[in-house]
């Protein structure tokens, strides 16, 4: 059976309540994910649970990225996580707009980035759970609010493969839910290619294990429907977690973003959508301290600005969401998808699903060299 046939046979399976048949238990437990699907409601609806609270308090941690070096990296990387929870602490000693009650951090707040091999961050990357995620959970165990951020992870059910995953823990401490990178930009760099594994890269084998509800995943909480994502300029990513009941969009970004882009995702879906960005990083060898940094922002349901950095500098960027108001009158976002389907399903992108399935690049140089003959077009 083709990658295509595969994919094909567990939406229909999955459509008529099948699918959780085909899924390894374990696997799900190691996602966070149940044996229920949560895909589309037939009638504008999505799935949810209910709200703690009316409305709550959302806080963006932009701050400084510092990436590791290899011949101290344990140093750095209990240095990085030490700053992670002192920031933590400062968001709560003093908050003119209330206590947060979600602190969301950006892509690389423990590691940083820098051309390592995959050898490299094999060695440095943090489990979830683990240390590092046991560290942040009493913080928000002390606090009582939840805490996202990104990291570079290995898992044992993925061996050889860098996952950058984002982390959700809860206000008990306990890890709610962890979401992998969808994809990765290819064929943009002119000596390089990222090597990390996302969701695209083994689509199959991820759809099979985890099952078509963590593809496009839904993390149902008390304080709303949370999605994140460290990906640019894909809007259809967002359309399908709209689609799927997204209330709160957190996206991440890495020396910099389009603004528009972030600020569309709320427009055309009516959700908040929040990006958080690094800070100007001194110490970051061997980068610029700028580091692209600053601009973290949040937006609202009519894609108008909420809140905004007023600079590069490490500082916590505030914002109350009105849940309820919301869930008064979303729906899921009305598109004619009718006229459009055709033409997405004949669509071939330019690079296909489950490169690094077989194969995974030793470094970013070899991963040029792996996918340079892999273009469809």
């Amino acid at each position: 059976m083709s990658g295509m046939d595969r994919r094909q046979f567990l939406w229909t399976a999955s459509a008529i309540g099948a699918a959780s048949a085909l899924l390894p238990e374990q696997a799900r437990a190691a996602m966070g994910k149940g044996p229920e699907a949560h895909l589309l409601q037939e009638d504008g609806g999505y799935a949810r649970v209910e709200l703690a609270k009316p409305a709550w308090n959302l806080g963006v941690v932009q701050s400084r990225v510092r990436a590791l070096d290899m011949s101290r990296w344990r140093k750095q990387l209990q240095a990085n996580l030490e700053h992670m929870l002192e920031l933590v602490d400062a968001a709560f000693y003093y908050s003119a707009g209330g206590r947060p009650d979600l602190l969301f951090f950006h892509e690389f707040p423990l590691t940083g980035w820098k051309k390592w091999t995959r050898k490299e961050i094999l060695e440095f990357a943090i489990e979830v759970p683990g240390p590092e995620t046991a560290a942040i959970a009493k913080k928000a165990k002390e606090y009582g609010c939840y805490i996202v951020f990104g990291s570079y992870a290995r898992d044992i059910h993925w061996p050889n493969h860098v996952l950058s995953l984002t982390t959700i823990i809860g206000p008990d401490g306990a890890i709610v839910d962890k979401h992998w990178k969808a994809r990765n930009i290819k064929g943009v760099f002119p000596d390089f290619e990222l090597f990390t594994t996302t969701t695209y890269d083994v689509l199959d084998q991820f759809t099979e294990m985890y099952g078509l509800d963590a593809v496009v995943p839904v993390t149902r909480t008390p304080l709303g429907n949370i999605c994140t994502s460290s990906i640019q300029r894909e809007p259809e990513l967002f359309r399908a977690m709209a689609f799927k009941g997204a209330e709160v969009i957190l996206r991440t970004a890495s020396g910099g973003f389009t603004a528009a882009d972030i600020q569309a995702t709320s427009m055309y879906n009516q959700v908040y959508t929040a990006v958080c960005n690094n800070a100007a990083s001194p110490g970051n060898k061997p980068f610029f301290e700028d580091s692209g940094g600053g601009g973290s922002a949040i937006y609202g349901l009519d894609g108008k600005l909420i809140s905004e950095a007023d600079g590069k500098l490490e500082q916590l960027v505030s914002a109350r969401m009105d849940m309820a108001a919301m869930r008064a009158r979303k729906r899921q976002p009305t598109v004619h998808m009718e006229m459009y389907l055709p033409i997405f399903n004949a669509y071939r992108n330019k690079y296909g699903p489950n490169l690094f399935q077989d194969y995974q690049p030793s470094s970013l140089e070899d991963a040029k060299r792996y996918l340079q003959d892999k273009a469809r077009w």
